[in-house]
């Protein structure tokens, strides 16, 4: 693995979460959208990395447009849980390596909720930087620390509230972490978690990332080792360990929620391994 303390938006993990809004991007210019990230382009723009990233469907190149298509799928089915969430009575989020998220402003929230957002300082400086004067639709706060690092403290001195129901999001963020580096997060969660707290994670099943996918992409074009990003080891499933700690857990493929959306993900394209292994682990503590 490489080390972490100089992540930044052009660099490392912190360049995947501009891949990421990039897809975004693509997918806010479709005519039969799925989402509409009014940021996305803007953001990309903005980092001035020189990278070709495409932020127009038009332009698109098949991976891009694949990545776009797994984006889209993922943000509006994590969107749509969000808004069942604040249906049950949800005031409090928490985005864990929230990169470039933009749901604080483009999502409407009910009145009074908070959510919070935790990533490294340099990535939430770079987005406060290219959003500011845009006013968030909820109670946006900040909380600039590394997730492999004790982050609860720094949680709770923003406002956080362990007494009230909390959504959890990791989007996109256990396949860097090591197998204990991701069990402590998650047990981290659960201490956090008042009764009717909900998480929601992006899970890989097994699959060789740096074999099946990287070589895929356009890495030298982009200029980051996808493969030093990604942690090596086999890992437990994230459900075992929720349902140990009381938690009810639920599963669904990325191509089945696809299809719910009339989405089709090609299964035959340069990035069929990655989207047709991807599912998303929802979990509830009961009250």
């Amino acid at each position: 693995m490489t080390t972490h303390s100089d992540w930044d938006i052009a660099t490392g993990v912190g360049f995947t979460a501009l891949v990421v809004a990039a897809g975004r991007a693509v997918e806010s210019g479709r005519p039969h959208r799925l989402i509409d990230d009014p940021y996305a382009a803007e953001l990309v723009r903005a980092a001035g990395t020189g990278t070709p990233l495409t932020t127009d469907p038009s332009e698109a190149d098949p991976v891009m447009a694949h990545l776009a298509d797994h984006m889209a799928v993922r943000t509006r089915c994590l969107d749509d849980w969000f808004d069942r969430a604040c249906s049950a009575g949800v005031r409090q989020a928490v985005v864990l390596a929230s990169g470039l998220d933009t749901r604080a402003f483009r999502l409407s929230w009910p009145e009074g909720f908070r959510l919070f957002e935790i990533d490294r300082p340099r990535v939430l400086e770079f987005k406060d930087s290219v959003l500011s004067g845009r006013r968030p639709a909820c109670e946006r706060r900040t909380v600039g620390v590394d997730l492999r690092e004790e982050w609860s403290g720094e949680l709770e001195r923003a406002g956080f509230d362990r007494t009230v129901p909390t959504a959890w999001l990791a989007e996109g963020l256990l396949p860097y972490l090591p197998a204990r580096a991701e069990r402590r997060l998650l047990e981290t969660v659960h201490s956090l978690s008042a009764p009717g707290s909900r998480v929601a994670v992006e899970q890989l099943r097994r699959i060789d990332l740096t074999g099946d996918v990287v070589p895929k992409l356009p890495t030298t074009e982009w200029g980051v080792d996808l493969t030093a990003l990604f942690a090596p080891e086999d890992k437990p499933d994230p459900a075992g360990l929720l349902g140990e700690l009381g938690w009810r857990t639920s599963r669904r493929d990325l191509p089945r929620i696809a299809a719910s959306y009339d989405r089709r993900l090609p299964s035959e394209e340069t990035l069929a391994p990655l989207t047709g292994n991807t599912a998303m682990l929802c979990a509830e503590l009961p009250e």
